[in-house]
């Protein structure tokens, strides 16, 4: 039986950051991986044609470059070729009616379009941008801390002595409120506003949700004061990185390594046991970052010997579903809004907070929406080593769509799997994108679809297509998750640990939670 002092079950960013660091810290350590590749949903495939790379999930990797993990190994990461492409021109929005609005790091180019919609937005922005690095600092410093009782006390003691009662008040405020509720506070412009709702919607923030304004308010000052960035030759750059730097520490990695069980003895976590039979032991850790739900039905079969972890384990929500369209392209889309939106790395298609708000009730509703929120990724506009000269990939993210089809919000797709559905659907998609970049199914050389079953069949984390592994509604969020009084990674078996997108702090790349707890268990 070979012993490791800690086994990590899963080899996404997070696994690989926790068992990085443990490994840097002296431990040995074992990650465990069910397919036959690393990286969950962060990986960069040629799905379409051959030369043409495509990243499957994640493909925006500033929280990873600006993360404590990279702050710390960055040079590590370089060494084994972690590499990243800038984006200047960040993230857009366009109208049925010709307008657009976009962030770029240029400052006055951003007001420069503001001003176009509105005078008063655009000294707002100016407002907005002022403030954003001493507010930025007391919300990094939340996100970026365990959810315990006494770092929620050093936070708040920070909070009040950096910012005083009012800041600390406002700071609250802003993590409680809508999207709805900040952007009518700050602008006047319902295209203004669209534009940074539409980023509430990666996080299963439709605009009325409460707890969904700092994602609008972060990405969108994030991106006029840092830009943006993407891997070089795909977002696989972190991911074969982190490879390289755990094992030359000593790490170990398996591919088609799928645990069945974890081996708990006397309310201890010593070891898992693989499809096939055979067991690894444990000394000091086991990690799994797991969606909550996968413990519940398999890993632990006798459970975890506390009742309510384990309903609530099983309880755990997650976040409407996703379909991710990959295109070979014999150029960029043609927007009608204008050429100057061909530079920039996002294009979001959601014209309006109405839109969105009954887009995200129709898939809560089990319906197809007839209009859904698509988020438009030009990386090779960004970074043209991922398609062959003079040719381009696009990466469509369709969001808010339902795991199981009960109706069409449209009246058109007779309910069915999603394996039957999947290209009619496709095809809504992209004739929307069409709307705004007319002649784009005549520069379509390949095309790959993942439905929301395609997706969890890559990676189970990502259930019902759920790419951000578990709503994160305030009933959700922050102590609360994946279960109250379990968040700081620990669970009612001594030595078993949870990590990944589904713990605190959630969704993104920025390995916050597999380093946080390998801090935790190496001593810093």
């Amino acid at each position: 039986m070979k012993i490791y002092d800690a086994i990590i079950v899963g080899a996404g960013h997070n696994g690989l950051a926790c068992a990085a660091h443990l490994a840097r810290k002296g431990w040995t350590t074992c990650v465990l991986e069910q397919s036959s590749a690393i990286g969950g949903a962060v990986r960069t495939e040629p799905f379409t044609l051959p030369g043409y790379r495509h990243d499957f999930g994640a493909m925006n990797l500033s929280l990873f470059a600006g993360s404590a993990f990279h702050k710390l190994y960055a040079d590590e990461l370089k060494l084994h070729g972690f590499a990243l492409a800038p984006a200047s021109d960040c993230f857009a929005s366009v109208f049925p009616d010709g307008r657009w609005f976009g962030v770029s790091t240029d400052l006055e180019k951003t007001v420069a379009r503001l001003a176009r919609l509105s005078e008063r937005d655009a000294e707002a922005w100016r407002r907005l941008v002022a403030a954003f690095p001493g507010e930025a600092a007391l919300i990094f410093a939340v996100l970026g801390s365990p959810m315990t009782a006494r770092a929620l006390a050093g936070l708040a003691w920070k909070a009040w002595r950096s910012a005083g009662v009012g800041g600390a008040l406002k700071l609250v405020r802003l993590l409680l409120s809508s999207p709805r509720a900040w952007l009518d506070q700050q602008f006047e412009n319902d295209a203004v506003k669209a534009t940074l709702a539409a980023w509430g919607m990666h996080l299963d923030f439709a605009p009325d949700i409460a707890g969904g304004a700092v994602f609008p308010y972060l990405e969108s000052m994030a991106g006029q004061a840092f830009g943006l960035v993407i891997g070089k030759g795909g977002a696989d750059t972190m991911i074969r990185a982190m490879e390289g730097m755990l094992q030359a520490d000593g790490g170990v990695i398996r591919t088609d390594a799928r645990v069945e069980q974890i081996i708990v003895e006397n309310g201890r976590a010593t070891g898992v046991r693989l499809a096939g039979g055979e067991t690894l032991q444990a000394r000091r850790a086991v990690v799994a970052t797991v969606a909550p739900r996968a413990l519940a039905a398999g890993l632990l079969p006798n459970g975890s010997g506390d009742a309510a972890f384990d309903k609530a384990a099983r309880d755990f929500r997650h976040a409407p579903g996703t379909m991710m369209i990959h295109l070979a392209l014999d150029g960029l889309p043609d927007w009608s809004a204008g050429a100057e939106l061909q530079r920039f790395a996002y294009v979001h298609l959601a014209p309006s907070l109405d839109m969105m708000a009954r887009t995200y009730q129709q898939a809560i509703a089990g319906a197809l929406p007839d209009e859904p929120v698509l988020v438009v990724g030009q990386p090779t506009a960004i970074d043209p080593t991922r398609a062959p000269d003079g040719k381009h990939v696009l990466w469509v993210q369709v969001r808010v769509l339902p795991a199981e089809i009960r109706s069409d919000a449209a009246s058109r797709i007779a309910p069915d799997t999603w394996d039957v559905v999947k290209d009619a659907y496709a095809d809504r998609a992209l004739a929307i994108i069409e709307r705004y970049a007319p002649g784009l199914s005549k520069k379509i050389l390949g095309r790959a679809v993942f439905s929301p079953l395609d997706l969890e069949r890559a990676n189970p984390n990502l259930v019902g297509g759920d790419q951000i592994c578990g709503s994160h509604h305030l009933s959700q969020n922050f102590l609360f998750r994946p279960v109250p009084g379990f968040a700081g990674w620990n669970t009612p078996v001594a030595h078993l640990h949870l990590a990944g997108a589904a713990t605190w702090p959630g969704a993104g790349v920025g390995a916050a939670s597999g380093f946080m707890l390998a801090q935790q268990l190496g001593g810093r």
